[in-house]
């Protein structure tokens, strides 16, 4: 198994931000470690973004400065990113008095981590913050116009929510329209994702959005329009030229599986015209519940028969562990469910 992701945040890593920081380097670590262990890692960056906090300037301006001038300039992949964590985390929660030098920060901050989660009390706070970041929508760094889209999608998961966003999204999609056609799929792909959020509260104005970008930008409404197709809104199905309404589907599944094994499917699907079909796997928990969990199987064209095949893993892994009980393994054609079968998952 692999070391918790805490052990990569480690006490090296507090001396090498130690380093960069106009502080007493050894109260500065020494209030660092006070506790570090038993923490997690997002609460170890917390805490030493207020160990920071206590030992940096006390005027905020001049605090959010220092924060900045320890931001280096080549961005970092995987868990080394983490390392400017707790400078996000210090400018989301003592930057709000210095606006002008927290935007400074975060613009320089976002090309080598990210700064969504902490540009979002900004938002809150400072009504202006929009438009700077429709100023950003501009940017010549693909980060920093991510961070546009990114930072205000009202349901970002693992962030605060934004109510206002949330009750009126129009600001969020001022800025969406600015960004739609982004030369980079790394922009894009954010912006499919806020339109997605969007579409949980306003699936009518989603859909309006979107279809003013189909079909010139035809990745982003998918995108975007996601949880609508999954949940086999009519609009959304037929904006995107899924037009298989009465499609069935047939596939041979094992009696049992052991857990451990894998389920291979060959699901072949009859009917006319296009189709997005998913598999769905109706997962035992523990207390006997189920949960379902569906995967991405393919687009194909009915005239009249396609076969979808897909691989299912029962092996345990960290993120999701397997009972044993009768499994319900079906199939979603253009967001509507249909039963294959039951099997049945035992202990090897």
């Amino acid at each position: 198994m692999a070391p918790p992701l805490k052990d990569q945040f480690g006490p090296e890593v507090i001396a090498r931000i130690a380093v960069t920081l106009p502080v007493d380097k050894t109260a500065f670590m020494a209030a660092c470690l006070d506790g570090f262990e038993d923490l997690e890692l997002m609460d170890r960056s917390r805490h030493v973004a207020a160990v920071m906090h206590d030992h940096l300037a006390k005027d905020p301006a001049t605090a959010v400065q220092q924060v900045h001038a320890a931001i280096g300039r080549e961005r970092a992949s995987g868990m080394a990113s983490f390392y400017y964590n707790p400078h996000a985390m210090f400018i989301g929660a003592y930057g709000l008095p210095a606006y002008t030098e927290s935007m400074a920060a975060m613009h320089d901050l976002t090309k080598v981590f990210t700064a969504e989660f902490c540009i979002r009390p900004f938002i809150v706070r400072h009504p202006q913050t929009m438009a700077q970041l429709r100023e950003w929508a501009g940017d010549p760094d693909e980060h920093v116009r991510r961070l546009v889209s990114e930072g205000t999608r009202p349901r970002l998961p693992w962030a605060a929510r934004l109510p206002a966003f949330i009750a009126d999204p129009t600001p969020v999609i001022e800025l969406l329209q600015l960004l739609a056609g982004d030369p980079s799929d790394y922009v894009r792909r954010s912006v499919g994702n806020n339109l997605n959020d969007i579409a949980k509260d306003h699936p009518e104005l989603a859909l309006t959005v979107a279809a003013g970008w189909f079909p010139d930008h035809p990745d982003v409404v998918r995108r975007g329009l996601r949880n609508l197709i999954k949940a086999g809104d009519p609009a959304a199905l037929s904006l995107l030229g899924y037009s298989a309404s009465e499609a069935t589907a047939r596939a041979e599944l094992p009696s049992t599986l052991a857990i451990g094994e894998s389920l291979r499917l060959a699901v072949e699907v009859t009917g006319q015209g296009q189709a997005l079909v998913d598999i769905v796997v109706h997962y035992v928990r523990a207390n006997g519940s189920t949960s379902r969990k569906v995967f991405k199987g393919g687009e194909v064209v009915l005239d009249p028969t396609a076969v979808i095949r897909r691989t299912i893993s029962f092996a345990q892994l960290s993120t999701r562990r397997h009972y044993p009980g009768p499994h319900r393994i079906g199939v979603l054609i253009n967001g509507r469910e249909q039963e294959l079968g039951v099997i049945d998952i035992h202990t090897a």
